[in-house]
């Protein structure tokens, strides 16, 4: 069962995407789960998927903007089931537009749950984590927390700040001795419900940008999670699911700030135009 087995786990963003592929393979690897998202039809599905493998379940809606929401959350799984092994911070948006024409209520959007749920996550059962004796801190970032790219500059920054806060956390639980582990989740361009589930700015054709989507994801959500958990039972820093996440990642390395130049003209040619 790759060391999962009795586990008691945490998933935001449950339910779909990579986070019902998470919580439904970490039920079949025997673990104990607490499910959350505030797309309540989604949420049934993945708990009914999950109780299929005979697995232990709490389903909540929960939104990860709601700090004492979150806070009263983790203390009440904590008590329910004793201890909290690991969390998946997983629950995320989508958002398309250039800084010229973004709203400031945009950005804060964005930033208010795929950086700051993010953050509020890992506080709150930070303190169960350690009391277990062996916990362990997944978020959820994106390539796109590597490199930037237009029209995603309210993505990047979070993505971007999801990565810096989970290294500093790892090396914090390192130089603490805490018996926390902490890996950073790169995926690329994964077949979920993100960018139809997305918004964007005024004269961004929607459709079309969705369109683009479905031809360059080539990762399913189930091997997502495998990966992930691969990387999880190994204790990685850092996991990048997906050929094309590696591909850019390299180009990254190898080209510095340079990398710009090869990305700017790509996306020309990928971006539809503003209607």
């Amino acid at each position: 069962m790759g060391g999962f087995a009795g586990k008691v786990t945490v998933v935001t963003g449950a339910g779909s995407g990579i986070g019902q592929a998470l919580a439904t393979e970490l039920a079949r690897r025997g673990a104990i789960l607490a499910i959350s998202d505030v797309d309540t039809d989604g949420l049934a599905r993945t708990e009914h998927q999950i109780r299929d493998h005979g697995a232990r379940v709490r389903a909540d809606r929960l939104d990860v903007t709601e700090r004492e929401s979150v806070l009263s959350y983790a203390a009440s799984v904590a008590e329910q089931f004793g201890k909290v092994n690991q969390i998946y911070n997983n629950a995320g948006i989508a958002y398309f537009g250039d800084v010229e024409v973004t709203e400031f209520k945009d950005i804060e959007r964005v930033m208010d749950v795929d950086y700051w749920g993010v953050v509020n996550g890992t506080k709150a059962f930070l303190p169960h984590l350690i009391a277990s004796g062996d916990g362990h801190v997944v978020n959820i970032s994106s390539m796109y927390g590597l490199f930037a790219v237009q029209g995603q500059s309210a993505y990047n920054s979070a993505k971007f700040a999801v990565r810096g806060f989970t290294e500093a956390l790892r090396q914090e639980m390192i130089v603490a001795g805490h018996p926390v582990k902490v890996t950073c989740v790169h995926p690329g361009y994964i077949k979920t419900p993100l960018i139809q589930n997305s918004t964007a700015a005024t004269g961004l054709d929607k459709t079309a940008l969705g369109a683009i989507f479905d031809r360059v994801a080539i990762t399913s959500p189930q091997r997502t999670a495998e990966i992930v958990l691969r990387a999880v039972a190994a204790n990685k820093a850092r996991v990048l699911p997906g050929a094309d996440a590696k591909l850019f990642d390299a180009i990254v390395r190898l080209a510095g700030s340079g990398y710009m130049r090869v990305f700017i003209p790509m996306n020309r040619r990928l971006l539809p135009p503003s209607r």
